[in-house]
């Protein structure tokens, strides 16, 4: 399947690159990984922490590439297509 918004998207440095900008506002600190909005730079948790910000920054905004910020990793996740790129 092909993806037109892994391709489209650019790249904004991430707001914040070492924390879960939702949780750091909510007063927690538990998150497990951080993805960053490819459309804004918004950076929240992944789905394997408790309140999956990421995910919901997706469903809030519409922006629909997101990409992980760990170190080592440089991949891109589509909310829309549901594809890796």
């Amino acid at each position: 399947m092909s993806c037109p918004h892994l391709h489209t998207v650019g790249a904004p440095e991430p707001q914040i690159a070492d924390a879960c900008q939702d949780c750091l506002a909510e007063g927690n600190t538990d998150w497990v990984r951080l993805r960053a909005c490819l459309t804004c730079g918004h950076v929240g948790c992944c789905d394997s922490s408790p309140y999956r910000h990421a995910t919901r920054h997706f469903r809030d905004s519409g922006h629909p590439v997101m990409r992980s910020v760990q170190p080592g990793e440089s991949w891109r996740w589509c909310y829309v297509d549901e594809v890796l790129g």
